[in-house]
């Protein structure tokens, strides 16, 4: 059958499944979701059954895609702007000298309006009138039901005041006895509508910037060495876990994995926002899509594709800015009682400017109806929250601080305790052997090999300090024998015939041997908090080991920061008191609550919480979990164990207690953005309605212009998303 054969309302749903297909082509698979509504998620592309705004996929690509809702738009709006034109230049043809009036004779000006116009209502609007009538469908009226209303209401009004003037009462005749039309406002009406939807969808489209920047990090291929020693340059999809893969100087890592040949420096601040490299070698982890420095790597491919770090850290960005932070429920409750408070405005100013007007009394009620509609847009205030978000979440996510949902990104602003665990939180989480000293310096070479030589036969984590610190400082250790462990006390045994003993001073005193020489210097090291060891080569004292967990250096300048924003600080660790107090009083920690069990974490954050305190908690282990998720935020080191970073609400990928300063200052600044955003919007319209509803003409004869609340309108979404747009900037 011809298309032209067929009856419209069969060519009016040809056009709207050709639409849909064209979208579906260019949008295949995946899901939908709304940015001012993320609960409502659907399979296919479209229109929020609750705003109206085009739905969005949840799942943002490295490469920017084809935007179909764009490209319809963009293209409405020129074929619009080209009508529109002639029909605006006709309606103010009064203001033009009279070539147009010796042109066109009579009322054929309004003719030529009325066909121009038609095309741009009916064709260019009609996204705007469906999405109208799907709101009302749905009874969940927003901003396109009073602009579908207002354009509806201007150019019937016009048709029939062209078509049948005979109808209208002198009410709405002027001085020169015409009805007055008003096709140039529903045609500029639209166009600028359109208009401000081009715009406002290429602003929501750089809201998702940081998430493709993350992803443009990662290679796209990687070298596999196969098994007959041969090298393929494959796709990074092709790459499985058990693949070695060789990276050269300069590459990017393609996955996560474990080096197992060569070594080399990797720059990992894409991910930790550390400048400094980090050293790998044989057994090292690296992380895909950090970069290699100078030397050649032979990595274990262990985790691809969507079990990457990188990939996790995009999933964790892009399901916490589809998240709704509580603050959205204000710009939700306002929402659901606007539209209908904007009809009704609309309704008693009709009602007004026809009883109280000037002639044409009627055509007065309707252009100021028909204003106060066009102008009381919503989407700035539904816009006002999710926009910040966003843009917050994907600053943050650059800055090495991943939000995990946007409640917590909220309360850390309010956050007023701070809770943090010590080992791995403020210190290293390491062990490391930090001092020697010898009864006798000459000798020290001689026993420090046969001490750490001994130690290797022990799984203490001390032990493994000082074999580590032994082999840094060049040693080449010898073999052991006869060795026994003396549960916590120390260790026994023979290197190179002689007799050595590691151990505590306890251990010395059953074995009769003199510490004196050392005692002093041993407790002045505990005082510090660190593990002390004496060590006797046959039987007589030769110096001692020192081993501690050094404070990052970042803590004590991130304690300092939070003291000073007025955070009350407490550490809290299983570790025993003595050593706690020691950390604390060196990093400036007053509070300390030591030899504390998991369970009992939990019982101390309950406890501030019911004392009023808004709680953050940091840690690192699996130890930490049940407090990080008790507290009103839980905030866990990206060098810490999966459980934890699960558990918190935020994780800070280069581990240290300066990422929560920058938490702070991001939280600030995104609820900052956000008040100021529903600042914006509420006071627009509380000052935009009385103007579009002629409060001003009474003293000033002012009155606004439908075309000119469009504008406004336009501008009001426009304000939202720019400033929305300026944390991305923010310094962190």
């Amino acid at each position: 059958m011809c298309y032209f054969g067929i009856g419209w309302r069969t060519r009016l749903e040809w056009v709207r499944f050709r639409f849909r297909v064209e979208d579906n082509m260019d949008r295949d698979g995946g899901t939908y979701t709304c940015p001012m509504h993320p609960e409502v998620v659907l399979d296919t592309p479209g229109s929020c059954p609750r705003c109206g705004m085009g739905l969005e996929p949840t799942e943002v690509t490295e490469e920017d895609p084809k935007n179909p809702e764009l490209l319809d738009m963009t293209r409405r709006f020129w074929m619009c702007l080209a009508l529109t034109a002639p029909v605006f230049v006709l309606a103010m043809s009064d203001m033009i000298p009279g070539w147009i009036e010796r042109t066109i004779q009579g009322s054929n000006f309004l003719w030529i309006q009325l066909v121009l116009a038609t095309p741009v209502v009916f064709w260019g609007g009609l996204p705007f009138f469906q999405r109208g009538l799907d709101s009302v469908r749905t009874r969940s009226l927003n901003m396109f039901t009073l602009i579908a209303i207002g354009v509806g209401v201007a150019y019937i009004y016009s048709s029939v005041a062209l078509l049948i003037p005979e109808i209208f009462p002198g009410a709405f005749r002027g001085p020169d006895g015409r009805v007055a039309v008003y096709f140039e406002a529903a045609a500029v009406i639209t166009t600028l509508v359109l208009l401000g939807q081009v715009l406002e969808l290429r602003a929501r489209s750089r809201t998702s910037g940081a998430i493709r920047s993350l992803l443009s990090l990662t290679p796209k291929t990687a070298c596999v060495i196969r098994d007959n020693g041969a090298e393929d340059e494959v796709l990074l999809e092709s790459v499985e876990p058990g693949d070695r893969l060789r990276v050269r100087p300069g590459e990017q890592i393609p996955v996560d994995g474990v080096t197992i040949e060569g070594s080399s420096t990797v720059d990992e601040s894409m991910l930790t926002g550390e400048s400094v490299p980090v050293d790998k070698g044989p057994g090292s982890k690296v992380i895909g899509a950090t970069m290699n420095g100078g030397g050649t790597l032979v990595v274990r491919a262990k985790r691809v594709g969507r079990d990457t770090v990188l990939a996790q850290i995009v999933r964790m960005v892009t399901d916490a800015q589809r998240s709704r932070a509580p603050i959205q429920r204000v710009a939700d409750v306002a929402s659901s009682y606007f539209v209908p408070s904007v009809v009704a405005a609309s309704v008693v100013t009709f009602i007004v400017w026809a009883v109280f007007g000037p002639e044409p009394w009627l055509a007065h009620s309707l252009v100021n109806a028909v204003a106060v509609l066009i102008i009381a847009c919503p989407c700035a205030i539904g816009l006002a929250t999710p926009v910040s978000i966003m843009v917050g979440v994907g600053r943050g996510a650059t800055a090495g601080v991943l939000v995990k949902d946007a409640e917590a990104l909220e309360t850390m602003e309010r956050v007023d305790t701070l809770v943090v665990d010590k080992t791995g939180t403020l210190t290293s989480g390491g062990p490391r052997l930090t001092a020697i000293v010898s009864v006798d310096d000459e000798r020290e070479t001689e026993w420090l090999k046969l001490a750490a030589s001994l130690e290797q036969g022990s799984e203490h984590p001390v032990a493994r300090a000082i074999v580590s610190g032994v082999k840094e400082r060049g040693f080449a250790l010898a073999e052991y024998k006869d060795f026994q462990s003396i549960p916590g006390k120390g260790i026994d045994g023979r290197v190179d015939g002689k007799r050595v003993v590691v151990g505590s001073s306890g251990l010395l005193m059953e074995r009769s041997i003199d510490w004196s020489a050392l005692d002093e210097r041993a407790e002045s090291l505990g005082r510090e908090g660190q593990t002390v060891v004496f060590t006797t080569v046959d039987g007589r004292l030769a110096g001692l080991l020192a081993v501690s967990d050094p404070i990052k250096d970042s803590t004590v300048p991130a304690i300092t920061d939070l003291r000073k924003d007025g955070i009350r600080i407490i550490m809290l660790t299983g570790d025993n008191r003595f050593t706690a107090e020691a950390v604390a009083n060196r990093i400036g920690i007053e509070e300390v609550r030591a030899e504390v069990l998991p369970n009992e974490k939990v019982q101390v954050v309950k406890r501030l919480q019911a004392e009023g305190q808004v709680v953050a908690m940091v840690g690192d282990g699996i130890n930490d979990a049940p407090a990080l998720a008790s507290a009103d935020v839980g905030i866990a080191m990206g060098t810490g164990t999966d459980i934890a970073m699960d558990s918190a609400g935020i994780t800070l990928l280069k581990g240290d207690l300066q990422g929560v300063t920058r938490a702070r200052k991001l939280s600030r600044r995104t609820m900052r953005n956000i008040r100021q955003n529903l600042f914006l919007a509420f006071v627009y319209n509380g000052f935009g309605i009385p103007l579009a509803a002629g409060v001003l003409y009474p003293a000033f004869g002012l009155l606004l212009s439908p075309m000119i609340a469009s504008v406004a309108m336009t501008l009001s979404s426009l304000s939202v998303l720019s400033n929305g747009l300026r944390i991305a900037r923010l310094k962190l």
